[in-house]
């Protein structure tokens, strides 16, 4: 079954963006930790051995993937999780579920088979034993 491409390029594009986002541990760890809820860029680079600088590098990388929103409080510039772009991340994956069904159905039948195949070799071994025919 061919793979089709997202019907509109737009799609295609906010996949790119959130895959290249996701590709990296440190972001995957910075989305981990705002699950718990909004933080500062020196709370997030707290487990890190990066600098600030570096750190706000990743919220950006993150913001332009539309997988964190920034806020503003006086000084401060809260980052905050929005997933709704992994839940289309997740719609696009599932599409490959039917794949994987098939794969796991066919790789059923095929043990199916071969457990055939095994238990018939025995009953004709138990009954050429029986019989005798395997004398030297």
């Amino acid at each position: 079954m061919p793979l089709k491409y997202a019907e509109r390029p737009e799609t295609d594009e906010r996949l790119n963006a959130v895959f290249s986002a996701l590709a990296d541990p440190t972001r995957r760890a910075i989305l981990s930790r705002l699950r718990d809820g909004e933080a500062s860029v020196k709370t997030l680079a707290e487990p890190f051995e990066m600098s600030l600088p570096a750190v706000s590098q990743h919220l950006k990388v993150l913001e332009r993937a539309g997988l964190i929103l920034r806020g503003r409080e006086a000084q401060w510039r809260p980052a905050r999780l929005d997933a709704s772009p992994i839940k289309e991340v997740a719609q696009w994956a599932y599409g490959f579920r039917e794949y994987w069904q098939e794969t796991f159905e066919r790789l059923d039948d095929l043990l199916d088979e071969l457990q055939s195949e095994e238990m018939k070799k025995g009953e004709e071994m138990k009954k050429g034993g029986a019989r005798g025919d395997d004398v030297e």
